[in-house]
């Protein structure tokens, strides 16, 4: 991505509903210019799609948190795509420190929450987690599908 795709970018992730033209006046640049732009960013994969961006905290899942999880060895990878066949959780992240993945669930109450956390704790690999809940959401830019 080049500047011009970098502020585009940058201008539909605040409001993907932006019209083309406005988008245009705002970048200086012609509508055709945009609408080639907007298409080879999804084309080339840059551009996932646009959505309705909710609160975090307003989302059919009212209890959530965040999961650090420790893994032994070499199992990451299996120990990720475990993880991935669960429903309750909407993001795996890698990252480095005391913890090897962060882990972002949700669960409909607190005992929901509580057997999704033991069933995580079972996962071969998984030697040690520490759990915290979301209490609040005062921003967000991630779209919650």
């Amino acid at each position: 991505m080049d500047e011009l795709d970098t502020k585009l970018v940058k201008l539909l992730r605040h409001n993907g509903r932006r019209s083309i033209s406005d988008l245009a006046l705002d970048l200086n640049v012609s509508r055709a210019t945009v609408r080639a732009r907007m298409e080879k960013l999804e084309q080339g994969g840059d551009i996932l799609g646009f959505t309705v961006i909710l609160r975090a905290d307003k989302v059919d899942l009212p209890v959530r948190g965040i999961m650090m999880i420790e893994i032994e060895g070499h199992v990451t990878d299996r120990v990720v795509k475990t993880l991935g066949g669960y429903p309750e959780i909407s993001a795996i992240h890698t990252t480095n420190g005391r913890w090897d993945l962060i882990v972002e669930l949700g669960a409909e109450t607190l005992t929901d929450f509580d057997a999704i956390l033991r069933r995580i704790r079972l996962v071969a690999g998984i030697t040690a987690s520490e759990t915290n809940l979301l209490l609040a959401t005062p921003r967000s830019t991630k779209a919650m599908l």
